[in-house]
């Protein structure tokens, strides 16, 4: 094991007593055997980068989980909700906490808000999801909608087996199916036909990021004359 991992695990037994402060970090590092300089050098902005190494280690983990599972006879509306509840299901609750905690403060939101993305980019990249227009925000969008909602919820839910968490899960799911089909209706509608037509044409040129996604939110891709807007 590295030492960026050692160090890592290190830091988690202090996390739920300090929090993801430098108090932690200094404490980890000293169980680790390295100096402050050391552990410096592996996560140069300290606290944060060592709470976004862990967040991404959910993340790495729940889609292992999803191209594990065999997901083919379910729904896709059931396949998201799984890979929400692959999340939560290996995830600690005080960590979490403290990661919030750590995420609300004001110099980090960005930070806390592209970890939610990127949690949620990645259960849609593991579902097989290509879109390349603006579908794939708007997907990301209202996932994260769905999973902010839902983990709140599951960090105060004491159901067994987090049965409440699951059934919360389920509703802000149906929410959205029924969402979309009201999109979908609004697409035949004259008003909208023509709008999507004439100003809303401008939505055509909106991409998604390109691998390995450095430039979020995105880009612009080509516009009518050939010419890149990027």
């Amino acid at each position: 094991m590295d030492d960026a991992k050692r160090l890592l695990n290190a830091v988690l037994t202090h996390v739920p007593f300090d929090g993801w402060t430098q108090a932690a970090m200094d404490a980890g590092a000293g169980d680790c055997g390295l100096s402050p300089d050391q552990a410096r050098a592996l996560y140069p902005r300290g606290p944060v980068d060592l709470a976004l190494a862990f967040h991404r280690r959910g993340d790495a983990e729940m889609v292992e989980k999803l191209h594990a599972a065999n997901l083919d006879d379910m729904r896709f509306r059931d396949r998201i909700a799984a890979g929400v509840r692959f999340r939560l299901e290996g995830a600690d609750k005080e960590l979490v906490r403290r990661g919030m905690t750590l995420f609300a403060l004001p110099q980090n939101v960005g930070d806390g808000t592209g970890a939610l993305w990127g949690t949620c980019g990645a259960i849609w990249e593991a579902l097989g999801d290509t879109s390349d227009d603006v579908n794939w925000y708007t997907k990301r969008a209202t996932l994260s909608g769905v999973y902010s909602s839902t983990l709140l919820y599951w960090l105060g839910d004491d159901s067994e087996g987090h049965a409440a968490t699951w059934s919360f899960l389920d509703r802000r799911i149906n929410d959205v199916m029924t969402f979309e089909k009201v999109k979908a209706k609004a697409r035949d509608s004259k008003l909208v036909q023509a709008f999507m037509a004439g100003p809303g044409k401008i939505l055509d040129g909106i991409k998604a990021p390109g691998a390995p996604r450095e430039n979020y939110p995105g880009h612009w891709g080509q516009n009518q004359t050939g010419g890149d807007t990027e």
